[in-house]
């Protein structure tokens, strides 16, 4: 008996999610400053309507083996924040693509720009990987020049909505985790850094070919539909067409100085811990395409 009651609370005090319990604060919040819009006043949807739901401040989206769905803002930006909470779907996932993105593909077909987020489906027993990359001028049509950055979470992201968000101004690009920088991205020269106003997307799709294990686990369709739930959009920034005294909102505390301190300590552990892919570290890679590593 005494046995059994150390075994139950060696369950509780260490579960077996693979989950760590908490994350460093990275003392400033810029969701906080932005405002909550909704759907129908900042998106319209894109595909697969049928596919669609909105109930209340939610917009559900799922896959199954007649097509996904996706949406796309009304207008398109040169800088600002854009994020949105999100909540995925447990179980057998493999081959699902869940994303929140920007881009101009639309407009620059074979010379798109284009900054992910995407949660990549898993199998039973695994955690999500959330993927970031950066494609600028084309680098994703003609030549697949990706900027990968691949992380699992220090949460489970299929029991409760969490916010995701991309800060994008002319000098780097910033990618949060509930207002925690997980990745930044610099521009060092035009050539490598999207430059051109792209629109803010969200979208359920499958991506078998390369989404998990490298494409090596597809959709299963016995497991459809597969869903995801979308709430409390934020869009801030400067739209193509405003005046070139838009200012976009600021990554930090202090604008134009990088991120503080804290920010970059809350960075350190997320990447020391989270991160298990990178570009600019993968020996397969041909470097001389990308000269930021």
């Amino acid at each position: 008996m005494a046995l059994s009651l150390i075994f139950l609370a060696l369950l509780v005090l260490c579960p077996s999610s693979g989950y760590s319990q908490g994350s460093p604060s990275p003392g400033y919040y810029p969701s906080s400053r932005v405002a909550t819009s909704s759907f129908d006043r900042e998106f319209r949807t894109l595909w697969g309507s049928q596919h669609q739901r909105r109930e209340q401040d939610v917009i559900t989206l799922w896959l199954d083996k007649s097509t996904g769905s996706g949406f796309k803002s009304l207008r398109p930006y040169r800088s600002g924040y854009f994020g949105a909470s999100i909540k995925l779907q447990p179980g057998f996932t493999a081959g699902v693509d869940t994303s929140l993105y920007l881009s101009n593909n639309q407009e620059h077909p074979g010379d798109h720009d284009e900054v992910d987020i995407e949660f990549l489906g898993t199998t039973p027993g695994k955690p999500y990987s959330l993927q970031t990359n950066v494609f600028a001028r084309g680098s994703g049509d003609r030549n697949v020049i990706g900027r990968e950055m691949k992380f699992t979470l220090w949460f489970d992201p299929t029991q409760d909505f969490h916010h995701y968000a991309i800060l994008w101004n002319p000098n780097e690009i910033v990618f949060f985790v509930d207002d925690l920088p997980i990745r930044t991205y610099n521009r060092k020269n035009e050539a490598t850094f999207p430059t051109r106003p792209m629109w803010v997307y969200g979208s359920i799709w499958d991506a078998s070919d390369w989404a998990t294990e490298n494409g090596r686990i597809k959709a299963d369709y016995r497991y459809q539909p597969f869903v995801a739930k979308y709430k409390n959009f934020k869009l801030a920034g400067c739209t193509a067409d405003s005046s070139s005294s838009c200012i976009p909102p600021s990554p930090a505390p202090i604008r134009n100085s990088g991120l503080s301190p804290q920010q970059m300590a809350a960075l350190a552990w997320a990447q020391r811990n989270f991160l298990v892919y990178n570009y600019c570290h993968d020996p397969k890679r041909d470097h001389t395409q990308t000269p930021e590593c």
